[in-house]
């Protein structure tokens, strides 16, 4: 493609990817409260109910979207392969956007079973990040990949900033009236339905659509198989199954460690967040930018991970709000590092026709990585306390640094 595209295509995927972004991380506020929090009045479980089995609930519900997207991911990855990228993004979209309706219904209705549902509709149709990537990779050169990734991790970052801190004020009725816990899924799918006339109408196609079989929804299971069989992958994709699970661990239960140590509410969890993502977009817009561009994929992530994992163990330290503050920057720099560099790595090792199709087999990994943790630490935290969680997570990502330490040699090598 030429550089003129090329220009229009990386602003339109990152504000794509942010209001994407947006969307998902304005309700990470609110889950906590529906079942987690037994003095919010949101709190959607009978009353005298074990707050134990609130965080069961909470776990499994979490887990849903990314059971989903582990079947998902792979045959996004490989429809937009076949029809394009434009149209697959799009679909995408709209399922976040049916499934955040539903959801805000489900929670009008007190519906366990809609709820459910809801999220497993998202998680289905809401695996645009790996067309994204895919998108990235059709026009960027192998050298610059790890930079242009980190662009997606920049929208995470500026999602992170405005998503919680939109969830909370939102479904605070002090502010508004008419501010419910609602809300904020009813203009999360308000940003999909924006998202998706932005796509239709700037978003240029970056791939011809070329014939190939018509994936499988359970090629999820054989990605796996094929992950490990993929010898110059092997190593990466073990890394990534770990570090994601890791992060899983700590993003499921960082709000319910927040209420339950520091006695947080939906408006404090959203502000704490915002400024993590504040940190975020600082790491990703100059930090791994500057970075990649002077040291190799592998020796930044033997430190990124290493130094990631004890800033999410350093949260067993503080006791007052200054203590979690200091946390965030080192976290935030290192796992945006770590995040940027682990799905560049993966790109570099694979050929221009194999883009979607192997993103599409890191982003089952990253899924089932997902998928297991919010489940156990739901169990975890009901037997043990709700900051276990994010203690298990910093000593998963430090199992990923050992993996990569002593698993990935070389930079840059091809199947």
């Amino acid at each position: 493609m030429n550089t003129t595209t090329n220009t229009r295509v990386l602003p339109v995927i990152f504000f794509t990817v942010l209001l994407d972004l947006i969307s998902i991380s304005i309700l990470i506020p609110i889950l906590p409260s529906l079942f987690a929090n037994p003095d919010s009045p949101a709190y959607l479980l009978v009353a005298g109910t074990p707050v134990s089995y609130g965080y069961i609930i909470l776990g499994i519900l979490i887990g849903t979207w990314s059971i989903a997207q582990f079947f998902s991911a792979p045959v996004m990855g490989e429809l937009s392969d076949i029809y394009g990228r434009k149209k697959i993004i799009a679909i995408s979209l709209a399922g976040v956007c049916l499934s955040h309706l539903l959801f805000a219904y489900g929670i009008l209705v007190h519906s366990l079973t809609i709820l459910f549902f809801a999220r497993a509709l998202g998680g289905i149709l809401g695996s645009n990040l790996v067309v994204a990537q895919a998108v990235i990779a059709d026009i960027t050169p192998e050298k610059f990949r790890a930079r242009n990734f980190g662009l997606i991790g920049a929208a995470y970052g500026i999602g992170f900033i405005l998503g919680p801190t939109l969830g909370g004020l939102l479904s605070d009725a002090s502010i508004m009236t008419w501010f419910n816990i609602m809300t904020p899924f009813l203009v999360a799918a308000a940003l999909e339905v924006i998202n998706i006339i932005l796509v239709f109408t700037i978003l240029p196609e970056t791939h011809k659509p070329c014939e190939a079989e018509h994936p499988s929804w359970f090629k999820a299971i054989t990605h796996i198989v094929t992950a490990y069989s993929m010898k110059n992958l092997r190593a990466v994709f073990a890394t990534n199954f770990f570090f994601q699970a890791g992060f899983a661990f700590f993003g499921t239960f960082l709000s319910v460690y927040l209420i339950h140590r520091f006695g947080f509410t939906q408006k404090g969890i959203g502000f704490y967040l915002a400024y993590g993502g504040l940190f975020i977009v600082l790491a990703q817009a100059f930090v791994v930018r500057y970075i990649s561009t002077r040291f190799k994929d592998t020796t930044i992530l033997r430190w990124s991970l290493f130094l990631g994992s004890l800033s999410i163990l350093a949260y067993y330290l503080p006791n007052s709000l200054l203590g979690l503050m200091l946390i965030i920057p080192l976290l935030t720099v290192t796992n945006g590092l770590s995040m940027a560099h682990l799905p560049a790595i993966v790109s570099k090792r694979a050929s221009a026709k194999e883009q979607g199709e192997v993103l599409g087999i890191n982003m089952s990994v990253q899924s089932l990585a997902y998928a297991i943790p919010p489940i156990l630490s739901g169990f975890l935290a009901a037997k043990l306390a709700p900051e276990i969680p994010v203690y298990v997570g910093g000593a998963v990502i430090f199992i990923a640094w050992i993996v990569f330490t002593f698993g990935v040699r070389g930079d840059h090598v091809k199947d």
